[in-house]
Formats: structure tokens, sequence, C-alpha cells
């Protein structure tokens, strides 16, 4: 079998054209090894972030953790699930080829990216999309230009992961675990922002847990078994049912208050999966968020889209396009689901048009609005979107347009 070139489908990309590595099968993290696995999911954190690859056998290219490869550089993958069993041992990656070849391989070493031109003046506000302290670490080291980036932005579910936190099962205990639960949160969001630079801020996506996803990560708490947990009880919907969840934020935001003082207005907070105006009124009176604290909203349904000019009118302190999810709505194509990929369009007209509406009802509106792009679609947006604040990138691909803007 060595030797043997095994053709796959690149997910998510690297800084480099060529690895080697072991493989790794036990779901538990090697550093360094090549991560095997059917799917990814949320129970494989710790041997994603110390995989230098994943191979896998399903999902596609914007899947939650195919997202947190992105951001951490990387390479992902995906090969026909009879193909997997003969993934062991040491292979090597070709990503330009999008192969593996089993065993040794004597091909060409590891390259770097080749020069392009530099974007960054097109990122206007620039946010980068983080899965832990590291990211902003990467990013604040890659010289003068990281003042560029204006802020991160992390889901509360990831800084879970990183942190070892069970959500679900603190919520679901008694008032002491969910006070708990809300200062193991504060102390790591504490810890990013000391990792800031000035004029940085930091914007947390509030808990949006699905409940596929959550059952990964629960222990103790019940976790509802739902036929299409995408359109199913998560994001502002939940929210607004958890007054756990209320009570933990409230501890979350008097923890850094307490820890940071002024500082503590460097934390942003943003209403994940919102379909219009009333379920934001209604998600910030039920937060019972005092009218200093300032709540952006995602746009990542086409109901939203519609009620933008509504969803400023209420207050939205901002706006991010999450243009992922917004994808899959548009064009009822499951962005987890490979056998779907082709009609997955992350450049469709449709898709483009809704974007544009979004920021051109923010700009009327006087409400900030940033825009998530994929590094293969920045260019495509560029040319076809009117100019939002800035663009949202993942950590690794944010990294590399900082690092060629001055070749």
């Amino acid at each position: 079998m060595n030797g043997r070139r095994i053709q796959g489908f690149l997910l998510t990309g690297g800084t480099q054209s060529v690895l080697r590595g072991t493989c790794n099968r036990t779901r538990g993290p090697l550093d360094g090894s090549i991560l095997v696995a059917p799917s990814l999911d949320a129970g494989l954190y710790e041997a994603i972030v110390a995989a230098r690859a994943v191979i896998c056998g399903t999902g596609g290219a914007t899947g939650h953790m195919q997202s947190l490869c992105r951001g951490r550089g990387i390479p992902v993958l995906r090969v026909d699930q009879e193909d997997l069993d003969d993934l062991v041992g040491e292979v090597t990656l070709h990503l330009a080829s999008q192969t593996v070849v089993l065993g040794a391989d004597t091909g060409s070493g590891a390259q770097g990216p080749g020069g392009e031109s530099s974007l960054l003046d097109e990122l206007g506000s620039a946010c980068a999309v983080i899965a832990d302290l590291q990211d902003i670490r990467t990013i604040n080291a890659c010289g003068p230009d990281a003042k560029r980036v204006e802020s991160f932005f992390i889901r509360e579910e990831f800084l879970c992961l990183a942190a070892g936190l069970r959500p679900l099962d603190a919520l679901h205990g008694g008032p002491a675990d969910i006070a708990d639960y809300g200062k193991a949160v504060a102390d790591r969001l504490c810890t990013f922002v000391e990792a800031l630079l000035p004029d940085q801020r930091l914007v947390l996506r509030l808990l949006d847990l699905r409940s596929d996803h959550a059952a990964g990560v629960t222990e103790l708490a019940p976790v509802a078994v739902e036929p299409n947990p995408e359109l199913g009880l998560h994001g502002a919907r939940w929210l607004l049912g958890s007054a756990a969840y209320r009570d933990a934020l409230h501890a979350v935001l008097g923890s850094l208050r307490e820890r940071l003082g002024d500082d503590a207005g460097r934390v942003h907070l943003s209403i994940p999966f919102l379909n219009d105006a009333k379920e934001y009124t209604q998600l910030r009176a039920h937060l019972e968020l005092p009218a200093d604290v300032p709540v952006a909203a995602f746009i990542e349904t086409p109901a939203a889209v519609h009620a933008t000019p509504a969803i400023c009118a209420a207050g939205a302190s901002e706006l991010f396009v999450g243009t992922k999810d917004l994808v899959q709505f548009y064009l009822a194509a499951d962005r987890t689901n490979h056998l779907v990929a082709d009609s997955y369009q992350t450049r469709h007209p449709a898709v483009i048009d809704g974007v544009r509406t979004v920021v051109e009802s923010a700009r009327t509106a006087g409400t900030p609005v940033r825009v998530f792009s994929l590094g293969a679609d920045f260019t495509h947006y560029l040319d076809r979107l009117p100019t939002p604040d800035g663009y949202m990138m993942c950590t690794a691909e944010l990294q590399q347009v900082i690092l060629r803007s001055h070749p």
C-alpha cells in the first residue's frame, strides 16, 4: 500500500504545500500528528488543535470545526469514507493536488505560500475570528500592521472548548454552578483583554450551542434530540428561554467590571442566529442588560437580512454578517454535508445581493457593519459589494494578508 495516492477534496488550506506526519486515530491529542476521523465534532477539539493536519470522511468547508482549523491554519482534507481505513502510519499531504500519499514519500518538501499583492488596505476595520488566546498573540506578533486589526471575535462555545468548560451542565446546576461558570468565562476573557494592543477590543458571540454539538460536551444536563439541529433550538431562540444563562452573563459582566475596571468596556456582546428586531428587543430585555452595554446583532438568516433596518433602529450597536450560515439558508444547502457541496456557493448572486442589502441598510442607518469572508472570496466580495466598515477573517488567513503587506 505504500506509495498509494488517495485523491481528496481540500476543505481548508494551510501555509505549507506539503506536510508529512503520523496518523492519529485515537481521538486524543498527539502533537504534530495527522488526525484521522470519520467526521469532526466538538469532542475532537484537543486532538484537532494538536494536529498538523486533519483527514476526515465527511463535512463541508465551513463547518464549525473546519472553521476552527481554518483559523489555526490546520489543513483539512476530505477523502472517501472507504479510504479512511488505509490511513495508518506515516502519510504525506499534498495540498496543491488535494491528495494524500501512504507511507514514505520522496516528493518535494514543504513550501510556504507564494507572494501576492497586499490587500490590507481593503480590509477596513479588520476583525480576526479566533478560537483561543493563541490566535490574538499570533495576530499581534505580525509587526506594526497588527494594529490594523481593530477587534477579535470569539464564539462562547469555542471559549468553553479551550477552557474545558461544560456550559449546559453548569447552567443546569444551582446558582453556585451558574456563578462559577460566569466567573470562568470572565477569567478567560480577562486573559484575552490583557493580550490586546491599545484600541483593540474583543467581541463575544453569546452561547450558540446546537443540540448535536452540545451532546458531545455535556454529561449531566438533558440535551434534546432534534431532527434538524441547524434549524432547531439554538442562538437567540434558546437564549430567550434560559434564565440560567441570563444569570451567568451577569456574573461574566460583574466579574469583568471588578477585575478590569474601565477596560471591561473593551469586551462587547453579540447576539447569534437572530431573525428580526422583535427577537433583538425581547432578548435584550430578557438578559436585563444595562443601557450602556452595547449589543451587536448577527445577520445570518434571510429574515434578518430583510429586517436589517428595523434591527438597526432597535438599537443594535453594530452588525456582523455571518456569510457561512447565510449561504446555507439562502441556498438550502447544508454547509456540513459534502454531498451538496456543489450547491453551497459562497459567491452565489442571491447571497451577494443579500449581503449588499445588509451593508447598504446599515450604512443608511449609521450602524457599523462587518462582513465575514473566506480568504478565497475576499477579492470577489471587494469587487461586488459596497464597502462595509470592515471584514472578518479567520486568524490564519488574516495573518497571511498582514504578513504579505510588506513583501
